[in-house]
C-alpha cells in the first residue's frame, strides 16, 4: 500500500552557511518541494542541526503530525543521529526520517551553476520524498552485554587500553603473540621530543597490566576465531607451547644460563644473541621463558636436555601442546602495532648485504643500556665506533613506484633523536640526515629539530641513490636538491629509516574479525573524522599503529579513547540494536541458502526444519550483500525495498 495518501511529510532545508546557500538557490528549492505530493511543510533554516533548528523540526513535527520527515542537508554520517533524536523527541519514528544530502553531493561539486545546483537539489529532495512517503515505522530491540573486553596486541596501545578498561572495573583479556608484552616500545632507547628513558615510562605499564587484578594476560598467545556480535562475542584463543610450565616456572633464569645453543635475537634485531630458551628481554612481562623449537637441540636432534635437568622447579615440558581457549567478550580492541618494512628490499641502499647498513630499531638497540653493546654505539661489521654516521629517511616511504607510497610519519622525529643521541654518545662524531622534507608537525617537535640542527647534525634535502662499500668506508651518493649538486659521504655506518608497515597478520585477522583494510593493509576506520577509532564491525575498535603510522602520545591517546568506547558500550545493562537490517518473506523465500554465503557478517543461517533464511539482526548491519543474492527478492531491506530504490529513481529521471 501506498502511504503517501495518508502520510504527512514536512522538509527541513538547511542553508549550512553558505555552504549550501552559497550555491542552492534555498528559497527556489523550498518553492519547488512544496508542491510535492503529500508534502504539508518545505522549512528553511540557516543551521538545521543547531538547536533552534532542532527545535523548529520538532514544532513542525508536533503541531503538523508528520508522519514522515525529510532533512535535506549534509551527509547522514554527520548528523543522522542528531534528527533521529530530534524527531523522537517530537514524538514521531525516527526511522521515517531520511536525508537528503545537498551539500557533498550537490551544492560542493556545483559550486559555478547555481541554477543546475538548484534543480539537482529539488530533484535530489522529490526522490527522497518518495522513499519516506514508503518508510515504516521500526523499532529498536535490546540485548544483554558481557562485561568483557578483549584486547589484541600487548604494545603501549593495548597496555594503555587495558589498564584503563580495567581501572573501570572491567575484566579484560589481553592477548599478546610475542612471549612478553611491551611491543616496539620496549627496544627503544629514549622517546622524543623530551628524551625519556623509553623502558622508565614503558616498565611502570607493564607491571601494572601484569599485576592488574582485572587483566588476565594471554602472551604467547593469538585469536583464531570470532563469531558473535557486538555485547556477545565468543572468542576462540591459542596459547602456543611454550615448553615451559609457567605455573611452576619461578622466573629464576638458570635454564637460560645453561642452554649451550645461541642463536640472533630479534628484540636485537640480529645485532644480539639469545639461547633457544629465553626471554624477549630482561624486563619482560611476564618475565618466563620459552623454548625455540625451531633452535633447541632436543626438539631438533633428540639430544641435549640441559635445561631440564637443571630446572628445581620441574617446569620444563618438552611434551607441552597448544592450548586453546574460548572466552565471551562484549568488545574487541585491535592494538596490533607495525613491523618495519624489510631493509632487504631496498637493494639499492646495500640493506641486506653490507653489515653496516643497518634499519632505526637495530640502531635503537646499539643506542640502548640494556643493548647488545651496552650503549656504546659499535657497528656491527668490526665492533669500531663510527665517527660518522649516514641517516636516510624515507626508507621505502614515499615511493609509490617501488615500495610504500604513504608517509610513515614519525622517521623525521625518531631521526632527528637519533642524530642527537649519537652525537651525545659519540664525541667528535659526525651525523648527516638525508632527507625530502623535515614533517614536525607535533608539540615542541620543530623546537627539537632546531636544538638538533644547532648542535651540529648536517641536513642534507635530496634522495639518497646509491650506498655502497669501499674498503671499511660506506659511501654514500645523493644529490642536494636545494644546491642542485651531487653529494658523497664516507660513512662508518649507516642508518635507514624504513617505512612502517602493518603486521604480517594483518590480513588473517582482518578476515577473522570481519573488518577491513585500505590499500596499504592497515585495519580502515569507520569514519575518518566522526567515528576514526571504530570499524565495520560494530563493537571492535582500534588503536595506535594497527590502523596508521602513528607516534606514541598519539598511540597512547588512541588506547584511551578505545577503551573510552569500550567503557560507554558496558556503562548500559543492555545494548539496543539498529533496526535498519533485513527481513526474510517466508512466502517468497525457496531455502536455496545462495544468500548464507554471501552476508559477509555470518548473520545468516538456513532453517533446516523450515527451509528458509533465518536473519540473525544482532550480526547484521545492513549492507544488502544477501539482497543481492536472493533470486527471488525474498530478502528485503528495511525501509530500503526495491520498490522504495525503483519510486526514487523514476523520480530522478
Amino acid at each position: 500500500m501506498r502511504f503517501a495518501s495518508r502520510k504527512k511529510i514536512g522538509v527541513f532545508i538547511c542553508h549550512c552557511g553558505k555552504n549550501i546557500a552559497g550555491a542552492v538557490d534555498i528559497d527556489e528549492v523550498a518553492r519547488r518541494t512544496s508542491s510535492l505530493p503529500g508534502v504539508v511543510c518545505a522549512t528553511d533554516y540557516k543551521y538545521m542541526c543547531s538547536e533552534p533548528g532542532q527545535a523548529i523540526l520538532r514544532e513542525k513535527i508536533k503541531e503538523l503530525g508528520l508522519g514522515g520527515i525529510v532533512v535535506a542537508a549534509c551527509t547522514p554520517s554527520l548528523h543522522e543521529a542528531t534528527f533521529r533524536k530530534a524527531v523522537l523527541e517530537a514524538g514521531a519514528n525516527p526511522y521515517c526520517m531520511e536525508i537528503a544530502n545537498i551539500r557533498e553531493q550537490c551544492a560542493w561539486v556545483h559550486q559555478d551553476d547555481k541554477n543546475a545546483a538548484t534543480a539537482k537539489a529539488s530533484e535530489i529532495i522529490a526522490s527522497m520524498v518518495e522513499k519516506v512517503a514508503y518508510d515504516i515505522p521500526l523499532f529498536e530491540e535490546s540485548i544483554p552485554i558481557v562485561k568483557r573486553a578483549l584486547v589484541i596486541g600487548g604494545g603501549i596501545a593495548g597496555m594503555q587500553a587495558a589498564l584503563d578498561i580495567g581501572d573501570a572495573g572491567h575484566e579484560v583479556i589481553l592477548v599478546e603473540r610475542e612471549p612478553s608484552i611491551g611491543g616496539h616500545m620496549a627496544q627503544l632507547s629514549e622517546t622524543f621530543p623530551t628524551l625519556d628513558c623509553a623502558q622508565c615510562i614503558l616498565t611502570p605499564k607493564m607491571v601494572g597490566v601484569g599485576a592488574h587484578p582485572h587483566i588476565h594476560l594471554l602472551t604467547y598467545s593469538e585469536v583464531r576465531e570470532v563469531s558473535g556480535y557486538v555485547g556477545n562475542f565468543r572468542v576462540k584463543i591459542e596459547r602456543k607451547a611454550r615448553g615451559v610450565d609457567w605455573e611452576k616456572c619461578t622466573g629464576c633464569g638458570i635454564c637460560m644460563e645453561k642452554c649451550p645453543t645461541k642463536v640472533e635475537a630479534e628484540f636485537e634485531r640480529g645485532l644480539g644473541k639469545r639461547k633457544a630458551i629465553y626471554t624477549p628481554f630482561p624486563q619482560a612481562v611476564p618475565n618466563k621463558p620459552v623454548i625455540d623449537r625451531a633452535h633447541c637441540l632436543y626438539y631438533k636432534k633428540g639430544t641435549c636436555r640441559i635445561c631440564e635437568k637443571n630446572c628445581e622447579a620441574d617446569a620444563i615440558v618438552f611434551d607441552q601442546e597448544p592450548e586453546f581457549i574460548e572466552e565471551d567478550v562484549g568488545a574487541i580492541i585491535v592494538a596490533t602495532g607495525y613491523d618495519l618494512y624489510a631493509k632487504e628490499s631496498l637493494g639499492e641502499y646495500g640493506a641486506g648485504e653490507i653489515p653496516d647498513v643497518i634499519d632505526s630499531l637495530a640502531f635503537e638497540r646499539l643506542l640502548s643500556a640494556s643493548g647488545p653493546t651496552a650503549g656504546e654505539v659499535r657497528r656491527p661489521s668490526d665492533g669500531k665506533i663510527p665517527r660518522s654516521v649516514v641517516f636516510i629517511q624515507c626508507a621505502g616511504s614515499r615511493d609509490p613506484e617501488k615500495h610504500k607510497p604513504y608517509c610513515s610519519r614519525i622517521c623525521c622525529m625518531y631521526t632527528t633523536k637519533q642524530a642527537l643521541l649519537y652525537k651525545h654518545a659519540v664525541q667528535g662524531g659526525q651525523a648527516y640526515i638525508f632527507y625530502i622534507d623535515i614533517r614536525s608537525g607535533g608539540k615542541n617537535y620543530e623546537e627539537f629539530v632546531e636544538r638538533v640542527q644547532s648542535e651540529g647534525v648536517i641536513y642534507t634535502r635530496g634522495k639518497v641513490a646509491r650506498v655502497y662499500k669501499d674498503g671499511e668506508k660506506v659511501i654514500v651518493m645523493g644529490v642536494d636538491t636545494l644546491l642542485g649538486k651531487p653529494v658523497q659521504v664516507e660513512a662508518d655506518l649507516v642508518v635507514l629509516a624504513m617505512a612502517m608497515e602493518p603486521p604480517a597478520t594483518t590480513e588473517v585477522l582482518s578476515r577473522i574479525l570481519k573488518i577491513t583494510t585500505d590499500a596499504n593493509g592497515f585495519y580502515t576506520e569507520a569514519h575518518p573524522k566522526m567515528n576514526p577509532l571504530g570499524t565495520t564491525t560494530r563493537g571492535i575498535f582500534l588503536a595506535g599503529c594497527a590502523q596508521a603510522p602513528r607516534d606514541i602520545p598519539d598511540t597512547v591517546s588512541q588506547g584511551s579513547g578505545a577503551a573510552g568506547k569500550v567503557i560507554t558500550i558496558f556503562s548500559n545493562e543492555a545494548l539496543t540494536l539498529d533496526p535498519m537490517t533485513v527481513d526474510v518473506d517466508e512466502e517468497l523465500c525457496a531455502g536455496c541458502g545462495l544468500c548464507v554465503p554471501a552476508c559477509p557478517y555470518e548473520a545468516r543461517i538456513l532453517d533446516p526444519k523450515r527451509r528458509i533464511a533465518v536473519v540473525n539482526a544482532a550480526l547484521c548491519q545492513g549492507c544488502g550483500a544477501c539482497m543481492t543474492a536472493c533470486p527471488n527478492g525474498a530478502t528485503v531491506h528495511r525501509n530500503f525495498t526495491k520498490k522504495q530504490i525503483l519510486k526514487m529513481v523514476q523520480t530522478l529521471i
